[in-house]
């Protein structure tokens, strides 16, 4: 019985070939895009946003495009733009297109679907911050499924725990044995083991293999050996999912004057990422500016537009609208 949550999931939901198949990264993202889909359904079934239930259809077309194409961009131009003039000799030939690789921006899938609503708002003639409200209220699933999903994939850790807590972390702490690839893993540790494993292979391979095949008395030798690390994706998936959802549920309760909701978003997700980047390792090689990270810079600035748009739609002269109580104004 191991004392933590040990990583040892396979990212491929079916593996039809060696690196080719299903991912539970993919299927997380369709997830994501039902639950927003069926929600919008059902708010323009009762009349409760500004959109038809074939509007609603078409809409969630736009944001699967917004979502791929700007946080697949935004990942590159934020993490990895070395990405832009990688190309290789195989499908798909350009780094940038190496989506099945991993690497997606939460933030950069926002500016697409900020970017998406903007241009359907304009097709069906309805006001581009109703269209906003509507998308951020529905943006928690693909949010908390993506976290979710980073699990599974192994990648974004937490920080490590406290050297105070590494002999007996709590059994929330995560372990991942990707660690004993590691340059940094003192390979003497694993001696104890080698004889559990293939010795025709380098050992810390031999163990990370065995590891993924879930054996047993592997993973019990193994497990003490490894660094306990923060559950930031677990912590993320909370915070990004259900609390943001509850706040922005809370608030949209009542009619709202066009572009609160959006701000609410931008606001309360801000804060969340803040806080929950304090448990999340420091991406290598990523603007910083003092202790502020990336990503952290980035939730600034959405706090920032967020209390702005919530201000200046409050002052607006025109009706609230929406309302999960109420019925929506149709006559937007």
């Amino acid at each position: 019985m191991l004392a933590v949550l040990v990583h040892t999931l396979d990212p491929f939901a079916i593996e039809i070939s060696p690196g080719f198949g299903i991912r539970w990264y993919g299927i997380s993202y369709a997830a994501g895009f039902f639950m927003a889909w069926f929600l919008l359904r059902e708010l323009a079934r009762r009349e409760r946003i500004g959109m038809t239930v074939t509007q609603v259809g078409d809409l969630m077309t736009y944001l699967i495009m917004g979502v791929v194409v700007g946080g697949r961009v935004g990942h590159v131009v934020f993490y990895e733009p070395h990405l832009l003039i990688t190309f290789h000799s195989s499908l798909p030939w350009w780094g940038l297109l190496d989506i099945h690789k991993g690497g997606m921006s939460s933030h950069g899938g926002i500016i697409g679907t900020m970017i998406a609503s903007v241009l359907f708002a304009r097709r069906i003639h309805r006001p581009v911050l109703h269209l906003f409200d509507c998308v951020a209220f529905v943006a928690p699933f693909g949010l908390c499924f993506g976290r979710l999903a980073n699990w599974v994939n192994g990648e974004l850790w937490g920080k490590p725990l406290p050297e105070s807590m590494q002999a007996n972390p709590p059994w929330w702490a995560v372990k991942y044995p990707a660690e004993v690839l590691s340059e940094h893993f003192q390979i003497s540790k694993l001696a104890p083991l080698q004889s559990l494993v293939n010795p025709v292979d380098p050992l810390p391979e031999a163990i990370y293999r065995a590891a993924y095949l879930h054996r047993t008395d592997v993973m019990v030798k193994l497990e003490p050996l490894l660094t306990a690390y923060y559950p930031s994706n677990f912590i993320q998936a909370l915070t990004d999912g259900p609390i943001l959802f509850l706040v922005m549920t809370i608030v949209w309760l009542r009619p709202q004057r066009v572009g609160v909701i959006a701000g609410v978003f931008l606001l309360t997700y801000g804060i969340a990422r803040m806080t929950s980047e304090q448990f999340r390792q420091i991406d290598e090689g990523v603007l910083m500016l003092g202790s502020l990270t990336l990503p952290m810079l980035l939730s600034l600035a959405m706090i920032a537009c967020g209390i702005a748009l919530i201000v200046w739609a409050s002052r607006q002269a025109e009706k609230a609208v929406g309302g999960l109580l109420s019925s929506a104004d149709s006559g937007m």
